[in-house]
Order: C-alpha cells, then sequence, then structure tokens
C-alpha cells in the first residue's frame, strides 16, 4: 500500500529546503522526528479540506475499514467524538433541544462535547457493576429506553470496549437503533484492532453509524492518532458535513508526525496485521488460561486485553502492579479493584512470557470485599453546559452533599466522571469520590 503522506515528508525533507514556516525548529530539533515535523506548506495538503496526499491516505484508510468515509484525527478520539455529536446535533427538529441517550461510562471528552454544544443527556444507567467504567447494558434495556421516549434522541452513544475490556452487543444494538431509526454512535477507542479479527467485531460492520477509533491506543500509529468512521448506510450529509464538524474543534495546526504515523499505520494493517493479530490472541487466550487455572480471577471478553480482578484474587490493583513493575513491567491502569494490561502484536514473544510468569508467581488470597457502593440517579440540576461555565468553587467532598458538581473530578486513564456536571451531590457520589480518592471537588458557587 502507498504511503503518500510519508512520501512527502521524506521528499520535503530530503530536498534540504530553507524553512521559512512554522515550527520554530526549522527541521532541527532536538529529535531526528523534527525534520518531518511541518507544517501546511504547498504540496502537504490541508487535514480538513483534503484534496491531495491527505486525501489518498484517508482513502487508503476508508478502503480497509470498509466504510463510506474514514477521516483523520491528530488529537485522539476526543476529537472524533464531539465532531460525532456535532453532526447528530444538527438533525434536531426546529424548537427543540439536541438530546443523545448514553451508556454512563462515557469518557469526559465526550461530556464536554456535550456541553460545547449545548446538548441534553439522557443517562443509561448501569443495573449493577463492580466499576465506574463498566456499563454493561443489555438490547432488552436500551429497546426499553428507546420506547419510553416521547421524543426520540438524536442518538445512542455507547462505549464499547470499555477500558476494564467488556465488549457491549454493538450488533443487537445496532439493530434497535436502526428500527427506531436513531443513529448509534459508538467510542471504540480501545478497539481500532477489532475490524482485522475473522470475523470482524469492528462497531462499523455490526451496525453502527459512526465510531470514533484511536490508532495510537492498540494499533501502531503515534500518541494522538484516531478514526472517525462513517458507515455506508450513514445520512450522506454526515459524511459531507465531517470535515467541518473536526474543524470546529481541532487545532488549526495538526501534526504531521501523526497523520505519517497514520499513513504508516494503513501499510501496516494492510500487509499482515490479521495473521499476526490472530496469533497474538491466541496466545493470550492461552495465558488466560493457565492464569485461571492458577485461580487468579479475570474480567472481560475483549481480545486484547487482559483485565485481573485483583478484588477477588485476595489484592489490589495498586499491589498487583507494584509486583509488575520490581519485574520490569508497566501495566496500562491499576487501582483498588481491578488490574489492567493492554496487549498488541507489538509486544514480543519474551515480553509476553515475561508478563505470564510474573503473573503466575501471584499466589490467590481470600477475595478482598469490592467497596463500591451502588451508584443512584443523580438529580440534576442544570445542563451540563451550565454547569461547566458557570462561576464555580472547589470545597471539600465531606462539605459537598446537595451542591451542584461543576467540572467533573477524574483522573486519566480512565477519564470516565464519578459524577457529571450539573448533577447534585448525593450520598452514594459522595461515597464514590471517597472511594477512588477524591478528597475536593468543584462546585457551583451559592
Amino acid at each position: 500500500m502507498k504511503t503518500p503522506i510519508v512520501d512527502f515528508l521524506k521528499g520535503y525533507a530530503a530536498r534540504d529546503i530553507a524553512r521559512f514556516h512554522m515550527p520554530g525548529h526549522k527541521g532541527r530539533g532536538a529529535l531526528d522526528a523534527a525534520r518531518f515535523d511541518i507544517t501546511e506548506v504547498q504540496g502537504a495538503d490541508v487535514l480538513y479540506h483534503a484534496d491531495g496526499v491527505i486525501a489518498d491516505s484517508m482513502a487508503n484508510a476508508t478502503a480497509l475499514f470498509g466504510t463510506a468515509a474514514t477521516l483523520y484525527s491528530t488529537e485522539g478520539s476526543t476529537l472524533a467524538i464531539k465532531a460525532m455529536l456535532a453532526l447528530v446535533a444538527a438533525d434536531v427538529p426546529k424548537g427543540a433541544r439536541p438530546r443523545v441517550l448514553a451508556a454512563r461510562n462515557a469518557h469526559k471528552a465526550f461530556l464536554y462535547g456535550a456541553a460545547l454544544l449545548d446538548m441534553d443527556i439522557t443517562w443509561l444507567m448501569p443495573r449493577g457493576t463492580a466499576h465506574l467504567c463498566a456499563c454493561p447494558l443489555t438490547v432488552r434495556e436500551v429497546e426499553k429506553a428507546l420506547a419510553a421516549e416521547q421524543m426520540l434522541p438524536q442518538a445512542v452513544y455507547l462505549t464499547s470496549p470499555d477500558y476494564l475490556g467488556n465488549v457491549a452487543d454493538v450488533a443487537g444494538i445496532a439493530a434497535v437503533c436502526k428500527r427506531y431509526g436513531v443513529p448509534l454512535l459508538v467510542d471504540n477507542a480501545h478497539g481500532a484492532y477489532l475490524r482485522f479479527l475473522s470475523p470482524s467485531r469492528h462497531p462499523m460492520d455490526l451496525g453502527a453509524t459512526m465510531c470514533a477509533d484511536s490508532a495510537h491506543k492498540t494499533l501502531s500509529a503515534l500518541t494522538g492518532a484516531a478514526y472517525l468512521h462513517i458507515a455506508k448506510d450513514a445520512p450522506l450529509k454526515y459524511v459531507a458535513g465531517a470535515p467541518a464538524a473536526l474543524s470546529l474543534f481541532a487545532s488549526t495546526s495538526p501534526s504531521y508526525l501523526v497523520l505519517g504515523s497514520l499513513d504508516l499505520c494503513n501499510r501496516t494493517l494492510a500487509t499482515g496485521y490479521g495473521e499476526a493479530l490472530a496469533k497474538t490472541v491466541l496466545r493470550i487466550e492461552k495465558t488466560r488460561k493457565r492464569l485461571a487455572e492458577n485461580g487468579l480471577a479475570l474480567y472481560g471478553d475483549e481480545p486484547l486485553k487482559l483485565t485481573l480482578d485483583a478484588a477477588a484474587c485476595g489484592y489490589t490493583g495498586e499491589a498487583l502492579a507494584d509486583t509488575l513493575r520490581e519485574k520490569g513491567i508497566e501495566p496500562e491502569f491499576a487501582d483498588k479493584d481491578f488490574l489492567v494490561l493492554m496487549i498488541s502484536p507489538a509486544n514480543t514473544e519474551g515480553e509476553l512470557d515475561l508478563l505470564e510468569r510474573a503473573l503466575l508467581s501471584v499466589v490467590p488470597q481470600a477475595p478482598r470485599v469490592k467497596e463500591a457502593p451502588p451508584l443512584s440517579r443523580p438529580a440534576l440540576a442544570c445542563t451540563p453546559r451550565e454547569a461547566l461555565l458557570a462561576p464555580a468553587e472547589e470545597i471539600d467532598v465531606a462539605l459537598a452533599l446537595g451542591r451542584v458538581l461543576a467540572a467533573p473530578t477524574v483522573a486519566c486513564p480512565p477519564a470516565v466522571p464519578i459524577l457529571m456536571s450539573g448533577e447534585v451531590i448525593d450520598a452514594a457520589a459522595q461515597a464514590l469520590f471517597q472511594k477512588y480518592g477524591v478528597t475536593r471537588v468543584r462546585v457551583l458557587k451559592e
């Protein structure tokens, strides 16, 4: 597969041209990559008005993912998520407010996008879950929620796979959404590789209308590289409006290093990636089996994630993470209850062996009781936009009962808010803040 962006960057660097344009390092930065770090000079194309090398590269990505259009983001899935919301927000009937029906385990990028667009959110609350990142919705629950709507929302929004490795029934939920004529949007940031399984488990192949993929989380692109996918049966106006929707929230200075990495990622995906992925998934399954035989509790069903239910093993996730670090292994995420390890075909057999030995050295103990209180449906005092833009103050969580949350206090990872902007802090929310180590919160001034 051709790599038009990278070919241009290499050619430009080889010309030894006097650079009287941005960036200021003039191709002579401390990193060797600086010579490929350019701005939108002649011939380099323009990301959100692409008709040259970027357009050719995105056409390659479109073919690889089998979509109506696949567009690039150099600002991660965060940008793609906001663009999806902007596209569906334009569908609101005259005189009505845009609204989306969303699974509660949404990344804060979704909340901020909805706030910027002044969209209302109706939350699909989990029936019961071990973690904020999980929202185990069934097809029946989504259908029940849509059937109860007097005026249908502009979209249904899911996060799948979630941070802990749970994969939703995207195909079943997409079928329900199609029956109601409501677009399904999927934050698939952790699942770009799902397209290359056999058979594909990617949202675009399961009926989603649009989805956001991070190309850096599980694929080979640089951090910040992402795709916005639009399905072949999506309204044509989504394809036509996508560049403008992306540029609404994007920097006017996209990174050509990130664009080049997306270009090269296409070639990686087109040349034996599926076979390498299948081999890696099989290797992980063997490790899962050995860990289970050793009495270690696993969680989730995403093929490239290995998530240990640390509490069920008698440990905290942080303690297990420290054990791994002592053996030269850095995990993706750990908290009191879980340990998350993200794997890709780029991990060597030696690294996978090292990980397996380290985990098998863990001796299961009596299960530790998870202390996550049930998440109630908090009262809504104002819209997310009103809460995020209103005067606010920071106070101790112990004094926050009954106050309205302004900006959500949450670490990244996993960046799933405990409470959403505009919601009233109740006792259950207070308990969750305390559980996850949040001692101070921003609330609206009274």
